[in-house]
């Protein structure tokens, strides 16, 4: 069960819901608008004490495995 990230094309409010399978209906949970976008989200990966999303990983140039994660934090 995913949770994915939208914007309401209406009132430009964001927001998260979890998508069951079933459901296929997804509404603003602002002003009830069905005019949504579907967001690209990216993920945290924790390393050492900090958290890094993981476009701050690419753009230095670290690459982390579901396993290990070689990063570096500044």
């Amino acid at each position: 069960m995913p949770i994915f990230e939208y914007v309401c094309k209406d009132c430009d409010h964001k927001f998260e819901k979890l998508v069951l399978s079933s459901d296929d209906h997804t509404f603003c949970d602002n002003c009830n608008s069905e005019k949504l976008e579907k967001l690209f989200s990216t993920f945290g990966v924790k390393s050492d004490d900090s958290t890094l999303s993981s476009s701050e990983n690419t753009e230095s140039g670290c690459m982390c495995t579901p396993s290990s994660c070689g990063c570096s934090v500044n």
